[in-house]
């Protein structure tokens, strides 16, 4: 494994292991958090405050009053020396239910455009874009907002050329090689081609995020009427002690 650090700020550090989306960076990459967190719980490396990987790094973040970056580096290279003798996590498999482009529910305004720039029907985008199992490489933009991959190669189109400067919370979408799913509403520039009506973050969760980098994701079409039925549920979902366990087909391991 390779990597380079290099200095975030006055109280953080990124450990870059490569260049690209990929599925092999990404798993060294949880090796490695896996690591490093094994090494905080053993008193290894005191003062980290948390990590957060990415698609092709991994950022630790520390407490400076605590500790400082000559101090946790060494400790960070031994951590790395052998992450791979690290069991690998079973990942969690979500099927997360989407309402694709149904004029009643206002779902997915671009699947009509897409679907034709792809050369495909609707209905055969829906049925490319939900035959998948996506994993999600990593979280960011806005909190709790998953980058999955990898889209059906027959799916894969650059960003809107004029970005939207809103875009509904639950919008389903797809740029480049990517699906995600935007869990506030924001600006976009991703093509929208349904919506899911769970909430996919919240702060009375043990994990605010429903989704975490590793986790696999299918989607379920559902219609009308079962989204107005989830998103009738969703703000009690969002206030409840625990995400909905209904929608996770496989724990962690």
């Amino acid at each position: 494994m390779s990597y380079r650090i290099l200095a975030l700020g006055d109280a953080a550090l990124t450990i870059e292991f490569g260049d690209a989306i990929d599925r092999r960076l990404l798993a060294e990459v949880a090796a490695a958090d896996q690591a490093l967190l094994q090494a905080v719980a053993s008193g290894q490396l005191p003062g980290i405050v948390e990590t957060v990987p990415t698609f092709r790094s991994l950022t630790v973040i520390y407490d400076p009053l605590r500790c400082t970056r000559a101090g946790i580096e060494p400790a960070i290279h031994v951590a790395l020396r052998v992450p791979f003798a690290v069991a690998p996590r079973r990942p969690r498999v979500w099927q997360l239910p989407v309402c694709y482009g149904d004029a009643i529910a206002a779902c997915g305004p671009d699947l009509d455009e897409l679907a034709a720039a792809c050369g495909l029907s609707a209905a055969e985008l829906v049925r490319l874009h939900a035959g998948g199992c996506y994993e999600v490489y990593m979280l960011g933009f806005l909190p709790g907002f998953p980058f999955m991959g990898d889209l059906p190669p027959r799916l894969a189109r650059g960003r809107r050329s004029e970005p939207r400067t809103r875009v509904a919370a639950g919008s389903v979408a797809t740029a480049g090689t990517l699906t995600a799913i935007y869990p506030w509403e924001s600006p976009g520039g991703w093509h929208l081609i349904g919506v899911c009506p769970l909430p996919l973050f919240s702060p009375c969760w043990p994990q605010a995020a429903l989704l975490q980098a590793g986790d696999q994701v299918r989607l379920r079409p559902i219609d009308a009427g079962e989204f107005a039925s989830l998103q009738a549920a969703a703000p009690a979902m969002r206030a409840a002690a625990q995400p909905p366990a209904a929608f996770l087909c496989a724990a962690a391991g």
